[in-house]
């Protein structure tokens, strides 16, 4: 049976869980980890709070580190204030538990939400793993983006009294995003590029999803942040500074 009760590693020690009131939303147990390398970090778990009639954007990000058809995927949501909380959802591993595809198919695993600041969970792709990152801006109106916010925390309030298990092709990273959108946007199709996520830039500019004003190609182009991210290092200015060749036109 799935639990939420075990030594887990540092950086999935806690899961989000929120509340909401109207447009104001409490986030507990975000996580703003410094990392020096990958064994070397300063653990730190936040409240925050945020007013969703402030929020401006939705951003994908795609991770990959080997394999480009398969790929991390992270959503980051941006406020007017300049604030961005990315959530991610993660294998829940045990210490000294490493990860295996294989595992993940037969219940081995937890699946965890993780809500983290920029300078943490995206910072330690780019700078601390070197794994090549994208960054694409979503198309979504207002109400759309209110909508999967809150379905992120009303999924990490679900997880937080109903365990599940992570598994590598029905429950991981993309298809439960996947799950969370076709309840604010109906009818959109399911797709192999689903299981390949690599792929799902492609997916989402056939879906508009991007936007038509460049085509596929030139937004792959301007999409990888990982070179300049290191060039940069981790600071204030890191969200700003990874964004500065991403389109930033948005639905309103």
């Amino acid at each position: 049976m799935p639990s939420n009760n075990r030594l887990w590693a540092d950086d999935v020690t806690h899961t989000v869980t929120g509340d909401v009131s109207g447009d104001h939303v409490t986030l507990h147990n975000v996580r703003n980890f410094t990392w020096r390398g990958l064994e070397d970090y300063d653990s730190r778990w936040e409240t925050r709070s945020y007013n969703l009639s402030n929020l401006d954007s939705v951003d994908l990000f795609l991770s990959t580190w080997g394999n480009p058809d398969i790929a991390h995927t992270l959503v980051s949501f941006g406020f007017s204030n300049g604030e961005h909380i990315t959530f991610s959802v993660e294998i829940r591993k045990e210490r000294r538990e490493s990860f295996s595809e294989i595992a993940g198919f037969f219940k081995q695993y937890e699946i965890a939400l993780i809500a983290a600041d920029e300078r943490d969970i995206i910072y330690t792709r780019t700078n601390i793993r070197k794994e090549d990152v994208s960054l694409y801006r979503v198309h979504l109106t207002s109400d759309q983006r209110k909508s999967l916010f809150l379905s992120y925390i009303q999924r990490g309030n679900k997880l937080a009294y109903k365990p599940a298990f992570y598994n590598t092709i029905t429950a991981n990273c993309t298809t439960v995003v996947f799950d969370m959108v076709k309840l604010i946007v109906p009818g959109i199709p399911s797709d192999y590029r689903l299981l390949f996520s690599g792929r799902l830039p492609s997916y989402i500019y056939d879906l508009g999803g991007f936007g038509k004003k460049q085509t596929l190609a030139e937004i792959d182009r301007s999409a990888h942040i990982s070179e300049h991210a290191q060039a940069m290092g981790r600071d204030d200015n890191y969200s700003v500074y990874i964004r500065k060749n991403i389109p930033g036109d948005v639905l309103k």
